[in-house]
């Protein structure tokens, strides 16, 4: 229900903005209504967010489940006793 709510306020957005507008990317010249051309400018910018979003969060969820693999053969850490100077040895980082 939302959804074709909201489909149907871009349909308005769409048609009420009908004046034609002038677009030009790269050499490319467009003349296009400008309900649409601003709702294409609108996906354009949400995908260049998206995309690079995307790749990091599949890039740390690979790193995550490497970092798992690995540390499954090893023991869980736990308290580690104090050291001859009264103070406990600093945890290794893994990166």
């Amino acid at each position: 229900m939302v959804f074709a709510i909201v489909l149907l306020l871009l349909l308005i957005f769409v048609l009420q903005n009908g004046q034609r507008a002038e677009v030009t990317l790269l050499g490319a010249h467009v003349a296009l209504p400008l309900g649409v051309a601003l709702l294409l400018a609108a996906v354009v910018g949400v995908l260049l967010v998206a995309l690079p979003g995307t790749a990091r969060i599949a890039q740390l969820r690979m790193r995550a489940r490497r970092s798992a693999t690995r540390s499954a053969g090893r023991p869980a850490p736990g308290p580690t006793a104090p050291s001859v100077t009264g103070v406990a040895p600093r945890p290794r980082r893994e990166g």
